[in-house]
Parts: structure tokens; C-alpha cells; sequence
């Protein structure tokens, strides 16, 4: 009977996950369409060999660095956002919106660096050791340039959307990224080989194409900024009205978060850039392949992760603890289950690779393919540790990511991926097994952390 009742415990009524997945399936459905446009930008990019795709995807490799860093302090301000907002502070969600709004210009310095004065020289360190690097830099070059002119539009859109999800707000940000997808897709047709009367620009399309979808997603979302006017909205001269001692409190726990993405994204490129030495240009488009088809369940993380987010910030905001405390435990079963399920549908995308990269060499569809296998197996294990990054950072335990996620990855992982990457023939598909093989003991240390519970607090009250 005892167990029974544990077992109970373990998860929600079904009017619990139909409420978190009415948060998870928008923004899932958002990030699955992105992926289905980015799978045919590949798809149309590996039409013009293997160097041009590796090109794309090594410049696309450094870009991400970008991504990632303003998305994570979007992340960082959300998690003061989504407690303001259960507290029904609409001051501290202004706060939280201009944290976004400054830190993420201030992301954009670098991203010009990287772009427009030394592209060539941070795209080489992507390649030492490629056999075919000259050739694969002259077209991430061409597309690095043009992909400068994104930066602006696509920041100020990442924190609108972001906000609007961080109030549970997930339709909007669904139908404006169906556009920009949809405009993508177009440009991406008419200017990669010239459909129509277009010139052919190849590469150079290609970033074109993304530059106009980016500027469309801006102007929508600077539309539906001003018309509906959300609780977090600012006008200009409220923009210099910073609270600095709530953006130094934002700051201090965004820096954790922050310095654990940055370990994160740092480790991915280091083990790209190795990657990427192991062969030619089929090794780069094989890989970078394999991703753009593990995309189609990489939804899984976002759509979990912002879920988790918003339950557990909003009831930790109305300062219902114990609350907060079930949820979790509900959250955590059902992720482990989702994962699960997440697993089955990555082997299903296998399927698909000869159809989309059927063009690449015979080298690089092999890789493609092992590389998606192993992926799908590791599904349960990144699905369950998004949401436990999650309980934390809503709760403001910033430090379960960087003390312990941050550290395996630099004590344990980097070295590793060096010293099996440069010391031994191990391939690349092979090297990435052993070092995510660590991700199943960060996911134990996570359980034991949250245990803790330092993460049980509301911060919206400070």
C-alpha cells in the first residue's frame, strides 16, 4: 500500500501535463519548425558539394557561440521574469526585460569582431589538421560576412519572445517563427541556385536568405511589442531607468548561468574544431548533418526546459514552497518519460538522412547516420537533465550548473576530448560516445544537488 501511494506521488494528475504540455508543444512546434527549415538549408547548401556545406556549417559553428550567449541571458533574465510575473510585479518585469535588452547589445561587440574583422581567423581555428581547410574557409567567409547583419534584429527579437514565453505566452512566438521559416524557405530556394530570375549566389544566398527571415521575425515582434503592449513593456527613456541593485541580483545569478552555458558551448566547439581535424570536408559535412537531423528531437530540450520553468517560477513567485516541491517531483517522472519516448522518435529521423543528404559523399551519410543512432540513445538522459537545470535555475540555484556541470566539463571532459582527440585515431563518431558518457554522471550529481533544495525560494520578494 505504502508503495503504491510513493508511486502516486511520483506523477501528476493528467490535467498537470496537459497544462505543462499546453506550454512545452507551442514552443516544441516553434523550435521543430526552425529545425525543418534549417534541415532544408542544408539541404539545399549540401547541393553544392561537401566543401560549401562544410563552409556553412563551420561559419554556423561559430555563430552558435552567439546564439547561445544571448539566449542564455535571456534565460538569465527569465528567471526573475517568470517569478515577477507569478507576483504580479510589473516593475521587476521591466527590470528583467532591460537586463535582457542591455546584456544582449553589449553580446553583439564580439559577434562584429567575429563577423566583419576577423572571420578567417577564427574560422581556421575550427579546421587545424582539415585537409581541405583553405577551400572550406573561403566559403564560411562569404557567409560569415553576410551573417553579421542578423545580429541587432535577431537579439531584440530573443528577448520579446523569450519574455512573452516566460509569462506562459507561447503562441505568438509559434506563428511569428512559422513566417520567418516560411520567408527562410523561399530565399533560401531562390537565391542558393538562382530559381526564377534570381542571381545564384550559393553560400552567400544562403546568408541572405537568413539575414531577410531574421529582419521579417524583428519587425513582427517589434509590431506586436508596441500594439499589444505586454506587462514587461518599456518605453524608450525607461530604458536608462535601471534598478542596479535588482540588474546587479540579475547579473550575479546570470553570471552562473552564464559561465555553465559558455563551459557548455565552449566544450562543443573545442570538440567540433577536433571533430573537423579528423579528415576532409566529409568528416565536417557528415557531422555538422548529423546535427541538423538531431535538431528534429533536440525540441524536446527547449519545450522542457521553458515548461519546467514557468510552473515552477510562477508558483515559487505566489511563495507556495511546498507546492513548488510536488511539482518538481511530477516535472522530473514526466521528463523520464518523455525522454523515453524522445529516444524511439530519433531513431525514426534515420530514416530520412539518405533522402536529405543524399548528395553528400558516401563517407560523410555513414557518419551522418552513426552519429544520429547515438544521439537518440542519449535522449532520456539530456531530456531529464534539461528539466533538472530547470528546477534549479527557476528556484535561482544558478550554481548547481556551474559548480558541477562546469566543472566535470573542465576538469574531466576537455582534457579528454584533447588527449583522445590529438593522441589517438579514435573517430569522431567514437570520441563524441566516450565524452557524453560523462553526461549520466552529471545527471546523478543533479539528482543529489536538487535535494538539497536550495533551489525552494522565491526571489520576487527581494
Amino acid at each position: 500500500m505504502e508503495s503504491i501511494q510513493k508511486k502516486k506521488k511520483l506523477f501528476a494528475p493528467a490535467s498537470f501535463y496537459f497544462g505543462a504540455l499546453s506550454i512545452a508543444v507551442p514552443i516544441m512546434l516553434q523550435q521543430l519548425i526552425q529545425s525543418l527549415v534549417s534541415l532544408i538549408d542544408n539541404f539545399m547548401v549540401s547541393g553544392l558539394g561537401d566543401v560549401s556545406m562544410s563552409g556553412v556549417n563551420v561559419a554556423g559553428q561559430v555563430l552558435f557561440v552567439f546564439m547561445v550567449f544571448v539566449n542564455t541571458i535571456c534565460m538569465s533574465g527569465g528567471i526573475f521574469m517568470t517569478q515577477f510575473f507569478g507576483a504580479k510585479d510589473s516593475d521587476g518585469m521591466k527590470q528583467a526585460f532591460i537586463f535582457k535588452l542591455v546584456m544582449g547589445f553589449a553580446a553583439v561587440i564580439p559577434y562584429f569582431l567575429v563577423c566583419i574583422v576577423f572571420p578567417r581567423q577564427i574560422l581556421s581555428l575550427m579546421l587545424i589538421g582539415n585537409s581541405q581547410a583553405e577551400l572550406i574557409l573561403d566559403e564560411g567567409v562569404k557567409y560569415i560576412r553576410i551573417m553579421f547583419f542578423m545580429g541587432i534584429p535577431m537579439t531584440i527579437s530573443v528577448c520579446i519572445a523569450s519574455s512573452l514565453r516566460d509569462m506562459g505566452q507561447v503562441k505568438l512566438p509559434l506563428l511569428v517563427t512559422i513566417v520567418a521559416t516560411l520567408t527562410n524557405t523561399v530565399f533560401n530556394y531562390l537565391l542558393i541556385y538562382g530559381n526564377f530570375g534570381f542571381p545564384h549566389l550559393g553560400v552567400q544566398g544562403a546568408a541572405i536568405a537568413t539575414v531577410i527571415a531574421r529582419s521579417v521575425e524583428f519587425i513582427i515582434f517589434i509590431v506586436i511589442y508596441t500594439k499589444k503592449k505586454p506587462e514587461f513593456a518599456i518605453k524608450l527613456s525607461q530604458f536608462f531607468k535601471i534598478d542596479r541593485k535588482l540588474f546587479k541580483e540579475i547579473l550575479k545569478k546570470g553570471a552562473l548561468v552564464l559561465f555553465c552555458e559558455m563551459v557548455w558551448v565552449g566544450s562543443e566547439t573545442l570538440a567540433s574544431a577536433i571533430y573537423n581535424g579528423k579528415g576532409g570536408a566529409d568528416v565536417v559535412s557528415g557531422m555538422s548533418s548529423s546535427f541538423a537531423i538531431a535538431n528534429l528531437f533536440f525540441i524536446a530540450f527547449s519545450g522542457i526546459y521553458n515548461a519546467t520553468g514557468v510552473i515552477i517560477g510562477k508558483t515559487l513567485g505566489q511563495g507556495q514552497l511546498e507546492k513548488a516541491r510536488q511539482q518538481k517531483t511530477w516535472l522530473l517522472s514526466g521528463a523520464a518519460i518523455f525522454g523515453t519516448f524522445m529516444l524511439f522518435f530519433g531513431l525514426a529521423t534515420t530514416l530520412i538522412v539518405p533522402i536529405v543528404f543524399g548528395r553528400l559523399s558516401a563517407s560523410a551519410i555513414t557518419i551522418c547516420k552513426h552519429m544520429v543512432i547515438l544521439m537518440s540513445f542519449f535522449m532520456p538522459v539530456w531530456v531529464f537533465m534539461n528539466s533538472q537545470q530547470a528546477v534549479a535555475r527557476a528556484g535561482g540555484d544558478t550554481a548547481m550548473g556551474a559548480y558541477t556541470d562546469a566543472t566535470i566539463t573542465i576538469f574531466v571532459l576537455i582534457p579528454m576530448v584533447i588527449l583522445l582527440g590529438k593522441l589517438t585515431k579514435i573517430s569522431p563518431v567514437n570520441l563524441f560516445f566516450c565524452i557524453k558518457l560523462l553526461d549520466v554522471i552529471k545527471l546523478v550529481v543533479f539528482h543529489f544537488w536538487l535535494k538539497k533544495e536550495r533551489w525552494l525560494k522565491t526571489l520576487a520578494n527581494k
